[in-house]
């Protein structure tokens, strides 16, 4: 869920449409919640669940890489009495290369510009300009001059008057992903033609 509040801040926090009138009796307004679209909406589910994946696996890797880690020092504690100078440097060197490993593999996959950084990116950027596209088709067509987002705009109070779009934007965006669907092809088999001869 943090994740998805991430990328709410991602969505535009207020579309401006046309020449806004400034009598603001005269606007007309709108709001979205951009954290119940990114829950809602199907291929925003999908990326994430593709996020989960690919970090689970990243985790599950330095996961094996910290238990040999831990056995291999077991290890040379154990043996340590019995082992050569020479012998003993080696292992603590494999012990420091395998730890400088773990290091750099955790830095690539979570560090500031980690992997995990730009493949959300890479997966929920075209989810959040489908969505942008969606909110300022509606603006348009509906002649809205402000559409907010309660999420991002840090709005605190919305008047029961002003309409919530949040659910004519889940349908615009799940009418495109129905549409993306291929057409069943399966056809029901015709009869042969009769070869019987005519009397």
């Amino acid at each position: 869920m943090k994740t998805l509040m991430t990328w709410a801040g991602a969505l535009l926090a207020v579309v401006i449409l046309g020449n806004a009138n400034p009598v603001a009796a005269q606007l007309k307004l709108g709001y979205i919640d951009s954290q119940k679209i990114l829950e809602k909406y199907k291929e925003a589910q999908d990326a994430q669940k593709q996020l989960q994946d690919l970090n689970r696996r990243w985790e599950e890797e330095a996961k094996n890489m910290q238990q040999e880690l831990q056995t291999k020092l077991e290890e040379l504690e154990s043996q340590a009495l019995l082992l050569s100078d020479e012998r003993k440097k080696e292992k603590e060197t494999e012990l420091q290369n395998l730890n400088i490993r773990l290091n750099q593999f955790q830095q690539e996959k979570w560090g500031n510009q980690g992997e995990v950084f730009t493949k959300r990116a890479e997966l929920m950027q075209p989810v959040i300009n489908k969505i942008n596209d969606v909110i300022k088709k509606i603006g348009t067509d509906d002649k809205y001059d402000y559409i907010f987002d309660v999420v991002n705009g840090n709005i605190l109070h919305v008047s029961a008057s002003q309409p919530d779009l949040t659910e004519k934007v889940l349908e615009e965006l799940n009418k495109s992903v129905a549409a993306a669907k291929p057409a069943s092809t399966t056809t029901t088999p015709k009869a042969p033609a009769s070869t019987k001869p005519k009397n």
